[in-house]
């Protein structure tokens, strides 16, 4: 029987390569292809399918970000494996690991958030099988890897339960000891050709730029938009708000028509910072 707190990869040498050396080398050369520095941020967007599909894209915000000790990594239940689907399902105790080694969780704020927060229930059945927060990790390990994280999966995307999920996660945030990053963990369009997929995540990111959780479920819904992580981006735009972030910038937009030369049915990707008016973040 293995470590049951301990969370050992589910995707490496699929998403992203089995080797360490080989990741921290593609991870590394990801990030050597944005040109920025690191500035504060209270949360950010960034996608989740194979590294070389979206890993630079993740790395336009990553590399903009000053990582702080506690990431509170949000994200979609892509399998529908959960003991309670209605129920934000988190990994609150032991670590997260990867071929780069383990991720501590920070079980005082998963404690916290938990005894807080009718909506939040301890489920490592959700997290069995899921890649959308395993593949952030690498970025978190190379660039600040003393960071401790908070794993949650979504199920649903109700919008009252996203708001009050978001109000949750604000109160502790806003009172924490150490600062704390919100990261949603989401793809854009996907199986469409490029330019319907251009014109329908042109919609989605416009929700995104006005912080308005509610309008991004809402553009999904009305126009077909198939982004993953719709839920935990109106969670996360939604926290943002009501901690006082005033800004959303779009930094990085592509598809998986980049790599493969194929645009006739792609996967889109954005990375997406949030912070205030003040923080600036050249583009």
């Amino acid at each position: 029987m293995g470590d049951p707190e301990l969370r050992r990869p589910a995707v490496a040498g699929r998403f992203y390569p089995g080797d360490p050396t080989e990741l921290r080398r593609l991870v590394e050369r990801c990030l050597a292809a944005v040109d920025a520095s690191p500035r504060p941020a209270a949360a950010g967007i960034v996608p989740h399918a194979g590294l070389i599909y979206s890993g630079e894209c993740a790395a336009h915000v990553f590399k903009r970000l000053e990582i702080p000790p506690v990431v509170v990594l949000v994200g979609p239940n892509h399998y529908g494996l959960a003991s309670q689907p209605f129920a934000a399902s988190l990994w609150a105790r032991g670590a997260f690991e990867t071929p780069l080694g383990r991720v501590a969780i920070a079980e005082d704020l998963a404690a916290t958030l938990q005894a807080s927060s009718r909506l939040v229930r301890h489920d490592p059945l959700a997290h069995t099988r899921e890649h959308c927060l395993e593949v952030e990790l690498p970025f978190l390990q190379i660039l600040a890897p003393e960071t401790r994280i908070v794993p949650i999966l979504l199920a649903t995307d109700d919008w009252a339960f996203c708001r009050d999920l978001a109000n949750d996660l604000a109160g502790i945030a806003s009172t924490w000891s150490d600062s704390v990053l919100l990261l949603a963990s989401s793809d854009m369009t996907h199986y469409e050709p490029a330019q319907s997929a251009e014109k329908k995540d042109r919609i989605a990111l416009a929700a995104i730029e006005r912080l308005d959780g509610e309008a991004l479920l809402r553009s999904c819904r009305e126009h077909g938009i198939t982004m993953c992580g719709r839920a935990a981006v109106a969670v996360v735009l939604e926290a943002s708000r009501r901690l006082g972030v005033t800004t959303a910038d779009t930094v990085d937009y592509r598809h998986s028509g980049w790599v493969t030369g194929d645009d006739s049915s792609v996967v889109a990707y954005a990375g997406v910072l949030l912070h205030n008016a003040g923080d600036r973040h050249p583009s």
